[in-house]
């Protein structure tokens, strides 16, 4: 039955290997995206965005308020 099934199957070879290669790439970037080193930096960069006038206060604040939920692993728009 195992034979018959791989078979069977072949054709979708090329589809499946597609698919688990999307998956092991999104969970990678969920990784990176949520890596505690990452968004320090990013919150680094934002203040230094703000103590050099490129952003104002309600612009770090937004940002700041998106890096600290993807640390709580969280939407920030809820």
């Amino acid at each position: 039955m195992g034979l018959i099934s791989e078979l069977l199957l072949l054709p979708a070879a090329p589809l499946r290997g597609t698919v688990w290669v999307l998956r092991q790439v999104e969970a990678e970037a969920e990784r990176q995206y949520r890596d505690p080193a990452t968004v320090q930096r990013e919150l680094a960069e934002a203040e230094r965005q703000l103590l050099a006038g490129e952003i104002d206060e309600d612009e770090f604040d937004r940002r700041e308020d998106e890096l600290l939920a993807r640390l709580e692993n969280r939407n920030p728009w809820t």
